[in-house]
């Protein structure tokens, strides 16, 4: 059976929080000696902590075998936008954008969607609006990696959201990657767009939900 893994870059974050939450228990109970008030502050705070906890899981997934022209979800969450756009930052051209957006209770570990080698990374400070605003992907703090192999070349961004104030991505030009390893962590609701050649055969359409490594987003040709 496995344990549950915890995201490497988030064990500082779960501990900042965890002693937050372990003061206001401490003061709680030196100060509030009524207990219909006192115990539904505790439960609150052993929740909030668990959900920290849980929250930064690296989830086991199981990366599916065979085709390597499969690209697969960066992360889970909902499908808001399947659409020909103008990818104007690497490309310069029109792709097809997929857009995953992450709520609050999503897992926001994010992974490799294709194998190959990583042709193209910028990390790129800015706002934080909420990220399923379509302005979001410019304007928002965001990271920005392509992943070249045999079949074409995928481009993808780690955006930032309002209450997102960090973004770890592991990408590094010139950098073998596998699908389905983890490529980073946004911590708290964001977004992931992906643009993929106007050749490639979409799998997924608006409203649907993904799972990172799990669900087939495009094939490419």
């Amino acid at each position: 059976m496995r344990f549950i893994q915890i995201d490497k870059d988030s064990k500082g974050t779960i501990a900042t929080y965890w002693s937050i939450t372990l003061v206001l228990a401490i003061i709680s109970v030196l100060f509030i000696k009524t207990p219909l008030i006192l115990v539904p502050i505790l439960l609150f705070l052993a929740v909030f902590a668990f959900f920290v906890f849980w929250f930064h899981r690296v989830p086991d997934r199981k990366v599916p075998e065979g085709d390597e022209t499969l690209v697969t979800s960066v992360a889970d969450g909902k499908i808001v936008i399947v659409e020909r756009a103008y990818e104007g930052e690497y490309f310069k051209d029109d792709r097809i954008q997929v857009s995953i957006y992450m709520d609050f209770f999503d897992v926001h570990t994010n992974f490799w969607p294709v194998t190959g080698t990583v042709s193209y990374y910028k990390y790129h400070p800015g706002r934080y609006l909420l990220a399923f605003l379509p302005k979001s992907s410019e304007k928002n703090e965001h990271s920005s990696t392509a992943v070249r192999n045999s079949h074409g070349e995928v481009f993808f961004k780690q955006i930032a959201g309002t209450f997102a104030r960090r973004i770890v991505c592991y990408s590094k030009e010139g950098l073998d990657v596998a699908r389905g390893t983890q490529c980073g962590i946004i911590k708290f609701g964001s977004r992931i767009d992906i643009y993929l050649p106007l050749d490639a055969e979409i799998l997924v359409k608006e409203g649907d939900f993904v799972k990172a490594v799990e669900t087939p987003i495009a094939r490419l040709k």
